[in-house]
């Protein structure tokens, strides 16, 4: 086991805001406090960026209630950013944390975070820096490798559900056909969670289109038009990164902005939902046809934040640090779900590289065989995560007899 060390941590978060990220960051700094080989415990203002350019903060001087009331809050509390460090900036950041005799470093995201955590990880190898360099997982996209599912999701899906409950309940006043957009580049578990709307057998979402199945705009037209022959409506949900049958995002045709990664920024434009739209009024007799995309409405919302999403997301900080502390010198903390009918988890430090850069999909038993759905299985992995959602009542529909 690798010696303990003596100094400050530093903490930063990165990527998209989620809205239990800060139940992490509070998790860790509480955690921090508890242990006398921590003496500082700063916060990096948007992630490695604030590094580069020393913009600290002192998270040791926040009272608990502040903490608190912040952990409570979604968004990123220290702001966040998509950077991918250099060999430059690495070099540029060992000379800072040497300063701030920084010897803990924990950085709060998802797959690309990792990355970034890695490479800093392996250039602090390479010029014999020794601090202990953690990645703590969050992500709405749930497509991180090693895990079960992320911090973020749980929320951002219950988010998800509330709101095409809300759009169902318009669309059965109201009939016509409706499009939500939601986030998903290459994995379709938020989309999925739409699903978990459905309180009555003639609820929408009618259709679920996700990234993990070639999507044709024929065939969509035609599970259209199916279901608005027997329902007189249709409710769709459709991952923002819907791709052809060569793998290539519809809405690529029409965004061209790419973040330090070079992923396309899918989000951000209701481009794909209007493009549906406008397939669907010009091949069918259907006049009512609308779209929304949900957008960054699903990231920081305050009011629908999953009660197990908040605790699992506190526990990672805190673990993170407890690893830390123990003497490992690096990793990712992991959940994993435990066998069995009750939802239980266990937490797991996991390698950095096994969890930078490359993501997960929707395993092929969540999905139906026609690709426009998704199954009991899914159903049953996501709920225990997503919590209870609104009840939802309905008119017994008894006519009035007529007067003669």
């Amino acid at each position: 086991m690798a010696r303990k060390l003596k100094g400050n941590a530093l903490i930063a978060q990165s990527g998209g805001p989620t809205m239990v990220i800060n139940e992490t960051l509070v998790g860790a700094v509480l955690e921090g406090k508890q242990h006398p080989e921590i003496k500082g415990f700063y916060g990096s203002l948007h992630g490695i960026q604030g590094i580069l350019n020393e913009e600290f903060i002192d998270l040791k001087r926040e009272t608990p209630k502040s903490l608190e009331a912040v952990g409570r809050t979604p968004s990123s509390a220290l702001g966040t950013v998509r950077k991918k460090p250099t060999e430059s900036d690495c070099k540029k950041i060992f000379g800072i944390l040497l300063k701030y005799n920084v010897r803990y470093f924990f950085y709060i995201g998802g797959n690309d975070s990792a990355e970034a955590t890695h490479i800093i990880n392996e250039e602090a190898k390479t010029v014999g820096y020794e601090f202990r360099c953690f990645h703590i997982p969050k992500t709405i996209d749930n497509d991180l490798l090693e895990n079960d599912h992320t911090p973020g999701y749980g929320s951002a899906a219950k988010f998800v559900a509330c709101a095409v409950m809300g759009d169902n309940l318009d669309n059965r006043a109201l009939p016509g056909v409706k499009i939500d957009i939601v986030m998903g580049r290459h994995a379709g578990f938020l989309t999925a969670a739409s699903a978990l709307a459905r309180r009555y057998p003639d609820d929408g979402p009618h259709l679920i289109y996700l990234p993990e199945r070639p999507f044709s705009v024929q065939q969509f037209i035609s599970d259209i038009e199916r279901v608005y022959k027997k329902l007189g409506r249709c409710v769709v949900a459709a991952s923002e990164g819907l791709a052809d049958a060569d793998g290539a995002a519809i809405a690529t045709k029409f965004i061209n902005e790419k973040d330090a990664y070079g992923n396309i920024q899918l989000s951000g434009t209701g481009a794909l939902g209007d493009l549906l739209a406008q397939q669907v009024k010009a091949n069918t007799s259907i006049t009512r046809v609308r779209a929304d995309t949900f957008g960054y409405l699903q990231r920081s919302f305050p009011a629908l934040i999953s009660d197990v999403d908040a605790r699992e997301a506190r526990k990672v900080g805190t673990i993170a640090v407890q690893q830390a502390i123990s003497g490992d010198v690096d990793g990712s903390i992991a959940i994993r779900r435990k066998p069995g009918k009750a939802y239980q988890i266990a937490y797991e430090r996991v390698p950095l590289q096994s969890v930078a850069k490359a993501t997960k999909a929707m395993p092929a038993n969540f999905i139906n065989k026609a690709g426009n759905d998704v199954t009991q299985a899914f159903i049953d992995y996501a709920a225990p995560i997503v919590g209870e959602l609104p009840p939802i009542g309905r008119l017994k529909g008894v006519k009035v007899a007529k007067i003669r």
